[in-house]
């Protein structure tokens, strides 16, 4: 909560401006209470970030810490940076194959310097008061580059029998790549990475609400792996599209099979169990299959 280029800030959730003193920030967060307590018809996801927010601020040190920009979660850095370890991993780590949300940081960066320098170089283009002042696009295209290098990190993690490509070209523009291919031993998957900013629902094997909008991901995400299969002569055995974990309020979402493709819609947090486990109704691939598939990927994919 909170740690999304999509989230409304702490002063956001509770109605004051960041320039608001101790006195009003405390009025306003009981009046916020009164308004969103379940008890009195409140909205409980709202109530609970409520006190999120005023866990955030509401002391004078933990609010001196959120202004300074270092109440973001340590995952979700928006400039790309994290803390080294404690100690080096030296665990075997899955292949990987071109840059995780390269092309909308990448994007981005491009529109939130036309759009906040107007030819004056930005000093910091992570900065979190600039970010969240962006328009709502320039945010999604920086929340969404989040996502994929959250759902590369995953991968990494599962060992040298998975293999991953990242940012895959799927179609004639930089728009239509297919976010990740992961081959694994329980199966081959497209793998979609989003941040939509808040909760959503289903509909006939669709993501649908209000923060997904008039878009249809999954039919985009199976569109895409259709050109890479043809292409690499394979076939995939499901796909998966990865949310924030707020956004979901199951962890894991199965849409049944959409188009002759399995599909599910998972959290985060549970990504690395569903690719060792496999999408219900997938195939498994193992043996001279699994390095066959292997070699036509290699021998195909491009990357945008």
């Amino acid at each position: 909560m909170f740690d999304s280029p999509l989230s409304a800030s702490a002063y956001e959730v509770l109605g004051v401006e960041p320039t608001a003193d101790e006195a009003e920030l405390r009025r306003a967060y009981r009046l916020r209470l009164r308004q969103t307590h379940p008890d009195t018809g409140g909205d409980a996801a709202v109530f609970i970030q409520v006190q999120r927010a005023w866990e955030l601020v509401g002391t004078p040190e933990g609010r001196a810490v959120y202004d300074r920009g270092n109440g973001l979660a340590s995952d979700t850095a928006w400039g790309g940076g994290h803390a080294p370890p404690a100690r080096a991993d030296t665990r075997p780590r899955a292949r990987s194959y071109g840059h995780p949300g390269g092309w909308r940081r990448e994007r981005y960066l491009e529109l939130i310097r036309e759009w906040a320098g107007r030819g004056v170089e930005v000093p910091d283009p992570y900065a979190p008061d600039l970010v969240r002042a962006a328009p709502w696009e320039l945010r999604r295209l920086l929340a969404d580059a989040l996502a994929e290098e959250a759902t590369a990190r995953t991968v990494a993690g599962l060992g040298m029998g998975f293999t991953v490509w990242h940012d895959v070209a799927a179609g004639q523009g930089a728009e239509d790549k297919l976010d990740h291919v992961v081959l694994s031993p329980s199966g081959l998957y497209g793998v979609m990475s989003e941040d939509f900013g808040g909760e959503v629902r289903f509909r006939r094997g669709e993501i649908i609400g209000p923060a997904a909008g008039s878009r249809a991901p999954v039919a985009a995400l199976l569109s895409r792996m259709r050109v890479i299969a043809r292409a690499a002569r394979v076939r995939f055995g499901g796909a998966i599209v990865v949310l924030p974990d707020d956004d979901l309020v199951q962890a894991v979402n199965p849409l049944g099979t959409v188009r002759g493709t399995p599909v599910v819609v998972v959290r985060r947090s549970v990504l690395h169990h569903v690719l060792r486990t496999g999408v219900p109704g997938a195939r498994d691939i193992g043996g001279n299959e699994l390095f066959d598939v292997r070699t036509r990927l290699q021998e195909t994919v491009r990357f945008v």
